[in-house]
């Protein structure tokens, strides 16, 4: 089955092949076209139709194509017209790398049906599209200043990619005078340049030559493309050091140091390199002795001093220099330098100290011997000549005085003070009069004794100390520390506090300072319910003989804690108990229910007391005046609302942090008015007292017991004995009625009309009388367990009780 399929595909392959061989002899004919290179795309080559002799219709039937060979396809046929076009831009340097004159792009045209093959060659001619251009950008030559004129320098060739008449036709040099170029011609049609040197070269005259050589082609218009000439004029040692002047002259002072510079000689030479490299050295002509005096240095040409000058044994030198360069062929030049020596004050004058003390005590008096000096020079004339100064003494409580020739006595001309200097540098100078004048100069070196003359010093004359209450016993209050400006024992100071009795107590039991660093410190715990300030004087003291003191006033002042909690006195309740107020139902709008009052014993912001409600049965019914503690109806009382309300007022102080207290008020309603009270009701029948007699008997009653105790009280005194009695300070006592509150109370006005306020912080008492219809309500308070009260009625005008023995105070405690 396989060989029966094979068999007919094998005879139609050999038929194929026979039939292209046929048709290949129709191709042996070729069509050349010539088009210039950068022609642009879409422009027209040739009209394939015509010069084949196609229809231009069988183009497209017989599926016309175009084969390159061995090359990109830069052509395409138009099937509708029979044109061939530019398909891509043609670079003729690019399709040929070989730089020929020709350049032929071949192809085939291939038609079907049948098969036809026409080949054609396209001759791409060149255009002047590329300039000159060197592989060098600059060249650099380096000729010596003794090539002879006419020496010949190949230079680097420029290259111009086109070909023909486009290529390379000659070159042009910059203007020189000194070089030019001559233009050869290969045997491939190639221009090569030479550098051809004209005249002699001078470095010193122009060391560096910059040509600029150009390359021109021969197109239209022409290319052209330029390189760099940078010529180095190399040097030959042609010139001879010079000097600035044959014969130098120079002065130098007697006694110059070694190392001393005398002069620096400064040749010239024009050349470069080891050519300008110059050597100094003396000649022949310099005498031995000169040149052990003076050095010369080889490479600087620096003379410097070597050995000792004296004026008295030469006056003058000469020495005879020369300059010879490094080259190969070294030349030298010669000059002369003569050199001065000048006479100078080369001896200085001498001080010497005879005698002198080296301390002194700050109280010695004016006029005490320091010193004595003598001054002396041993050159002669007015080098010779000698004047003593002090450094400084205008500043200085010294001065010199003249005793003899050449003697001078240090003497103190004004009053030593320690404190301020503690020791003097003495500065004696002794200077001559010589040209340029010498001096010397001798330091005396002057300490100053102490002595006590400084009594100590605070930094201020009066100290205010704030302390918080409640501080720590043995609490650092501060540091008071005064300045001596004495030495050693003068210097050491002990503090006392002074001593003041404040209400028979002694500042020592209430402070402490420590002797030695001032430190201040408080003994006891302060109250300032108790104690405001205290007012008292430290003393510092030194330890000199004989000993100097001086005093500080001391301010403490007290500052408020808040440590006490807001007391509520109205209304009143025993401990844990509940104030209960019983208000008729028709009550109106704005209606007075009840007051609270509290009083807290601190101070300003501390015992700022509002009041706030913490808790109650309907916010609609009540208000609060925060500031006055008011409680008023805000509406009516409705049948909806309960027979009882609840109120948890919380009374707060402004302190930080803030204190409170609270009362519970039980606010009863009935529809009839009836008479209430805050705690306790004693309720007394209006038939059997009426007002008027009420006031007999409390008024009688009263008569009668402060004439009883009046008689009983002058009984006692007259039986008793008098008897001397200690006095006592008696102790802070939570029960005691002489209160360290009694500076609160006469801060606090009058609570109510119908209360009565102690100046206690541990006990109060609340009396109200009131006159209701039908019965006399005695409003009384709470009595803490073992102890007994006595309740009587008083004017308004009564004020606080101030002690427990007083008949005429409304409260009276007993135990």
């Amino acid at each position: 089955m396989m060989a029966r399929v094979i068999a007919p595909l094998r005879t139609r392959f050999i038929a194929t092949v026979f039939t292209f061989i046929a048709l290949w002899g129709c191709a042996l004919s070729i069509n050349r076209y010539s088009i210039p290179e950068e022609m642009k795309e879409g422009s027209f080559v040739a009209n394939l139709a015509t010069d084949l002799g196609l229809d231009v219709r069988s183009l497209v039937q017989r599926r016309a194509k175009l084969d390159v060979i061995h090359s990109k396809n830069y052509l395409d046929i138009n099937k509708e017209t029979g044109e061939l076009v530019i398909r891509e831009k043609m670079d003729r340097e690019s399709i040929c790398m070989t730089k020929t004159t020709s350049c032929f792009l071949k192809m085939d045209v291939i038609l079907e049906n049948p098969i036809r093959i026409f080949n054609i060659e396209l001759e791409i001619m060149d255009i002047n599209d590329n300039a000159p251009v060197f592989r060098r950008k600059t060249m650099h030559l380096d000729i010596s200043e003794a090539t002879p004129p006419g020496e010949r320098f190949s230079l680097t060739n420029a290259v111009d990619a086109d070909v023909g008449a486009n290529s390379i036709k000659t070159y042009y040099l910059s203007e020189s005078k000194y070089f030019n170029i001559d233009i050869q011609t290969g045997s491939d049609g190639s221009k090569y340049v030479d550098l051809v040197l004209n005249g002699h070269l001078d470095r010193e005259e122009h060391a560096v030559h910059n040509l600029i050589l150009t390359a021109v082609d021969g197109g239209v218009p022409p290319r052209s493309g330029t390189a760099s000439i940078v010529i180095n004029v190399l040097d030959i040692n042609d010139n001879a050091p010079v000097f600035s002047q044959p014969v130098f002259a120079v002065n130098v002072s007697e006694s110059s140091a070694a190392g001393t510079v005398v002069m620096t000689l400064n040749a010239t030479d024009l050349d470069e390199g080891t050519n300008a490299q110059l050597i100094y050295s003396y000649t022949l002509y310099t005498s031995e002795k000169t040149q052990e005096l003076f050095s010369l240095d080889p490479n600087s040409g620096e003379i410097k001093v070597k050995g000792v000058i004296d004026y008295e044994e030469s006056q003058s030198f000469e020495m005879h220099i020369q300059a010879q360069d490094r080259g190969a062929n070294p030349k030298s030049g010669h000059c002369k330098v003569m050199v001065s020596v000048t006479d100078l004050n080369d001896n200085y004058p001498e001080v010497t100290i005879k005698s002198v003390k080296s301390a002194l005590t700050e109280d010695v008096s004016v006029g005490t011997l320091i010193a004595v000096v003598s001054v002396s020079d041993r050159d002669s004339g007015a080098n010779g000549q000698v004047e003593l100064t002090l450094s400084g003494q205008e500043s200085l409580p010294f001065l010199l005085n003249k005793s003899s020739e050449g003697y001078f006595e240090l003497l103190v001309s004004k009053p030593l003070d320690r404190e301020i200097i503690t020791k003097y540098d003495i500065s004696l100078r002794v200077t001559d009069k010589g040209s340029p004048p010498l001096s010397e100069t001798e330091t005396i070196t002057l300490e100053i004794l102490d002595v006590n003359d400084n009594a100590p010093a605070f930094s201020q004359s009066f100290y205010t100390i704030h302390v918080v209450e409640n501080n720590l016993p043995g609490a650092l209050l501060t540091s008071l520390s005064a300045f001596d400006p004495d030495l050693n024992e003068n210097q050491y100071l002990v503090y006392f506090i002074m001593e003041k009795e404040i209400v028979n107590t002694s500042m020592s039991m209430l402070f402490s300072i420590n002797p030695e660093n001032g430190d201040l410190y408080a003994l006891k715990t302060f109250d300032y319910e108790r104690e405001r300030e205290f007012l008292f004087h430290i003393e510092a003291r030194d330890s000199g003989v004989p000993p100097l003191s001086s005093n500080v006033t001391v301010h403490i002042i007290i500052l408020d804690q808040n440590d006490n909690t807001p007391l509520i006195v109205s209304p009143w309740r025993a401990q844990g108990s509940v104030v209960e107020e019983v208000i008729p139902r028709s009550t109106d709008k704005g209606h007075l229910i009840a007051k609270v009052i509290a009083i807290d014993a601190d101070s300003e912001q501390n015992a700022r007391v509002t009041y706030q409600l913490l808790q109650i049965s309907d916010a609609t019914l009540f208000s609060l005046d925060q500031y006055n503690g008011e409680i008023r109806t805000t509406r009516m009382f409705s049948y909806r609302d309960p027979r009882q309300q609840r109120l948890v007022i919380v009374a707060k102080d402004n302190g930080q942090p803030a204190l409170s207290a609270t009362v519970t008020i039980k606010i009863s309603t009935v529809e009839h008015v009836m008479s209430f009270s805050e705690t306790t009701e004693l309720p007394l029948e209006y038939d059997v007292f009426t007002d008027l007699n009420l006031y007999l008997v409390i008024g009688l009653g009263a008569v009668s017991f402060l004439l009883l105790i009046t008689i009983l009280v002058i009984i006692v005194l007259k039986c008793q004995k008098p008897k001397p009695k200690a006095i006592k300070i008696p102790p802070a006592n939570r029960n005691s009625v002489i209160s360290r509150n009694s500076m609160i109370s006469q801060r606090s006005s009058t609570i109510a009309d119908s209360t009565l306020i102690s100046s206690d912080a541990y006990w109060y008492s609340l009396f109200l009388a009131e006159t209701r219809k039908g019965k006399v309500v005695v409003r009384q308070p709470i009595i803490p367990k073992g102890a007994g009260y006595f309740v009587s009625s008083i004017p308004r005008s009564i004020g606080p009780s101030e002690t427990t023995d007083s008949r005429a105070s409304t409260l009276e405690y007993s135990k």
